[in-house]
């Protein structure tokens, strides 16, 4: 139950954060952004001291961890890759627009006989 009303408060804090953006319509910008930031702030302060919080802490360093043993390709291979994508879309291309020619070729001349002007 502490975890909902803790929840609870972090989303009143977050829309305190949000109303006294409009509230302080005459002010200064940067004074809106800030309390803006203040209500983010003072919101995930809450909303990290929480179980689902404390998960998602967890959650985000085995993210960073696993991030940190992706392997990225060289640019080398990065270009070989990419020069094989390019060459194939232009077989791909060639193929269908033959293919596209041969079925009206054969349809409009062979089939229904007629002849384009």
């Amino acid at each position: 139950m502490a975890d909902k009303i803790k929840f609870a408060l972090a989303l009143l804090l977050l829309a305190a954060g949000v109303a006294g953006f409009y509230l302080l319509g005459q002010q200064a910008m940067i004074l809106r952004v800030l309390c803006v930031l203040a209500g983010v702030g003072a919101a995930l302060a809450v909303g990290w001291q929480t179980e689902p919080g404390q998960r998602f802490v967890v959650f985000t360093r085995d993210a960073i961890t696993e991030t940190k043993k992706v392997v990225w390709p060289s640019r080398k291979e990065t270009l070989q890759t990419t020069g094989i994508v390019f060459a194939f879309v232009v077989v791909m291309a060639l193929f269908l627009w033959l293919t596209d020619k041969s079925l009206e070729w054969v349809l409009y001349d062979l089939v229904l006989g007629w002849k384009k002007s």
